[in-house]
């Protein structure tokens, strides 16, 4: 019943529901492109990635001193219909900015 509550607990910030919307559109990316792309702090986004990852949605993988976030695979029912119905919500999505492409992550 926890982890049902964290999940739970994890979609009741539009924050995290935009970040969940941001990596099913764009996939994989490195935690300093999500900074960027999203204007958030770093201490801010890593807090939500955590509460992301504890729930289940989301997972981490470690490339040299980066992390790379995206959709756990596979979603179990709840997380995988919640994150269909994610899609359908009117949200201003800002583009995709890949900084760790050309090696100016500064996290």
């Amino acid at each position: 019943m926890d982890i049902f509550l964290k999940s739970v607990s994890a979609l009741n910030d539009e924050t995290r529901v935009l970040i969940l919307r941001f990596l099913d559109e764009y996939g994989e990316s490195c935690v300093c492109d999500l900074q960027i792309s999203l204007d958030m702090i770093q201490s801010r986004l890593s807090r939500h990635l955590k509460i992301l990852k504890e729930a289940g949605f989301i997972r981490v993988e470690r490339k040299g001193t980066w992390a790379y976030y995206s959709i756990r695979s596979p979603l179990d029912k709840f997380r995988s219909e919640a994150l269909a119905e994610i899609k359908y919500l009117d949200i201003e999505l800002p583009q995709l900015k890949k900084v760790s492409d050309i090696g100016e992550c500064k996290v």
